[in-house]
């Protein structure tokens, strides 16, 4: 795991070495352990090393193959890398390390395009051919890996993160106000956009391959495929097929040099991971948990510890953590308001005390219909199987359920008959296209009356391959959340400590089972992840298994009626908020009245506060800072 940046001048112009050098410099905690510099013309690559495998120098990068007509960096770690390097030496090809990302320099050159593709990895990785003069950015299949890329008359730069990006003062700072009403909706931004308008992120299963000079064209390297490939499956034949991809996802992701643990939750998918890690391994496996508020879950965690008899470590997380919340916002570059970003990173901290590596659950959910949202997805099919009449009726009930803790519930009524699209997005939306309304000052309000993200939700669906609602839903997520949300945070929060996190389930083998699995086998009446649980029965405590389902998230309710209720109150009502000129201060002060009252608009609240802070701590910062000489610019 690792920090990649780098530039590709326009044709004949030799690239800024001294530019990339203050990138790599803004991604130096992803990788502590060394950095390095390659410039041919136009072309100027750089890396930061955090060392998992083959620690000595020669495993260094920017990393060239035998003759240096192919340079690469990568973040990230390539899994089928001994298969890959068996085929290559047969094929004449000379390895100086025993690191696993050597071989995409020597793919590069036998096959081309066709590499990443070939790999079962997690990565963002460049590839510079001298010979052809060419120029590969890719990011792997799920988004594991990010990559942010921005062109203009400067050339193509790319970095890790955002941050990297923004230490170019050619990058323009232009907030993309779109992108904006997306991250009101959703709590993050959605691919391909940032919330700049002159940078952008690398989809998913994506790559850009560009000679200097010219425009940068996205495409695809590779299809998720989520038709129902499996639908004949027995169910007995499906649990064996489960089990054995999910614990050779586990195996090969104990390949390290350095110590390796796992972040253990006390639910379904940690406790498969570290169970699976226990039976491969002789040595005690290390597990780290994280206690959230008066209600916790370290109990459960306890539990898959004790069985396992773990090298176990615990933390919990509190009201006055939040002070960990600008820097948590400067970390990702962008408004990012997924709550559990700041347990993540207090997680990823107190681990990386102890290791270098930590395999996680993330991605169970997706896989295998975990969320609750499937249930009552699953309940409003049921519902318009109905009569009018009778729709009407059960809408009608939901939607007068009294109290505040029940807000979700009237607006989950209200939401009954809607399209697909729409009614999904008030499971998993902050804000509403009408709410976003109801803050937005006259010019926002006029300028998105219209609900992009629902559309763009909707065409997400009618493009889907799968043969069930459901089955669509999983995919949507597959497309959006996972990649935007939960490994986006994962990847951000850990990298800050210098941590590498390998997700088992995110392995292209099991995911590509599970999309093609009968969504039958998945969920079964109310109760989600039937197979999965089915299928490590024997190795996950029978408390856990019947358990529902608790999100990795802070108590908000309580938090912004109590505790940080003032703070959310002077940030958001502050002159320096009322300025920017986005929503009515009297709409603001009304949900915090509602809220206080005992309506449930925490993650509104949060979302708001990530959003006021992000301005502060990125947006006015960079704004303020002092221009960096002409003489550098030009170079």
């Amino acid at each position: 795991m690792c920090g990649i940046a780098g530039l590709l001048a326009p044709d004949g112009e030799l690239g800024d070495v001294d530019a990339v050098r203050r990138m790599t410099d803004a991604l130096a905690h992803r990788g502590p352990d060394g950095d390095g510099l390659y410039s041919d013309g136009p072309c100027v690559l750089g890396h930061r090393r955090l060392s998992i495998i083959d620690l000595s120098t020669a495993a260094s990068q920017p990393m060239a193959n035998e003759d240096g007509s192919v340079v690469i960096t990568v973040n990230g770690e390539i899994y089928n890398h001994l298969e890959l390097r068996k085929d290559l030496e047969a094929r004449g090809h000379r390895f100086r390390s025993h690191t696993d990302i050597e071989v995409i320099a020597h793919l590069w050159e036998e096959y081309g395009g066709r590499t990443p593709a070939m790999l079962r990895v997690m990565f963002s990785l460049s590839v510079w051919d001298k010979k052809k003069r060419e120029l590969l950015l890719a990011r792997d299949r799920y988004g594991e890996k990010s990559i942010y890329w921005t062109f203009g008359s400067h050339g193509l730069a790319w970095a890790s993160e955002i941050t990297g990006l923004l230490e170019l003062p050619h990058v323009g700072r232009e907030i993309d106000m779109a992108a904006l009403d997306s991250y009101l909706a959703l709590q993050y931004v959605p691919h391909p956009q940032t919330i700049f308008t002159d940078i952008h992120k690398l989809p998913p299963g994506h790559m850009i391959v560009v000679k200097p000079g010219a425009r940068p064209v996205v495409r695809p390297y590779v299809t998720v495929d989520h038709s129902p490939k499996y639908a004949g499956i027995d169910e007995v034949e499906a649990m064996r097929e489960v089990r054995r991809l999910v614990e050779d996802a586990v195996q090969v992701r104990l390949m390290s040099d350095v110590p390796l643990g796992a972040f253990l939750s006390g639910g379904i998918d940690s406790s498969i991971v570290v169970a699976c890690m226990a039976r491969a391994t002789s040595k005690p496996v290390k597990t780290f948990s994280i206690g959230i508020g008066d209600t916790t879950e370290l109990p459960f965690a306890r539990m898959v510890a004790e069985r396992y008899q773990t090298d176990h470590h615990e933390e919990h997380v509190r009201p006055d953590t939040v002070a960990l919340l600008p820097a948590v916002v400067r970390s990702y570059g962008e408004p990012f308001a997924d709550p559990s970003a700041v347990p993540t990173r207090v997680l990823s901290e107190m681990t990386r005390k102890h290791v270098t590596v930590a395999l996680s659950g993330d991605a169970g959910d997706e896989a295998f219909g975990g969320y609750k949202r499937y249930i009552w997805a699953r309940v409003a099919h049921a519902v318009q199987r109905l009569p009018q009449l009778a729709q009407s009726g059960v809408a009608s009930l939901l939607e007068h359920v009294p109290g505040g803790p029940a807000r979700w519930l009237r607006e989950y009524g209200s939401h009954l008959r809607a399209d697909e699209a729409t009614r999904y997005l008030r499971f998993i939306s902050h804000f509403s296209a009408a709410e976003k309304t109801s803050i937005y000052t006259p010019a926002l309000r006029e300028r998105f009356a219209r609900d992009a993200t629902a559309e763009r939700f909707a065409g997400i669906l009618s493009r889907s391959h799968a043969p069930d609602a459901l089955g669509r839903l999983f995919e949507l997520d597959v497309r959006t959340y996972l990649p935007d949300d939960i490994l986006v945070k994962v990847d951000i929060a850990s990298m800050q400590h210098s941590l590498e996190v390998r997700a088992p389930f995110v392995d292209h083998h099991v995911m590509e089972l599970a999309a093609g699995l009968p969504t039958s086998l998945k969920i079964k009446g109310v109760t989600g992840k039937v197979l999965l649980k089915r299928a490590f029965a024997d190795l996950v405590p029978e408390p856990i298994i019947k358990r529902a389902k608790r999100g990795f998230s802070l108590p908000l309710a309580k938090w912004f009626s109590k505790d940080l209720y003032g703070f959310a109150r002077e940030t958001l009502l502050s002159q320096a908020a009322r300025e920017r000129g986005l929503f009515v201060p009297k709409a603001i002060d009304g949900l915090l009245d509602r809220h206080k009252k005992g309506e449930d608009h925490g993650d509104r609240i949060w979302n708001l506060l990530v959003l006021e802070l992000w301005y502060r701590e990125v947006f006015d910062r960079r704004r303020s800072r002092p221009a960096v000489p002409a003489a550098a610019v030009a170079r």
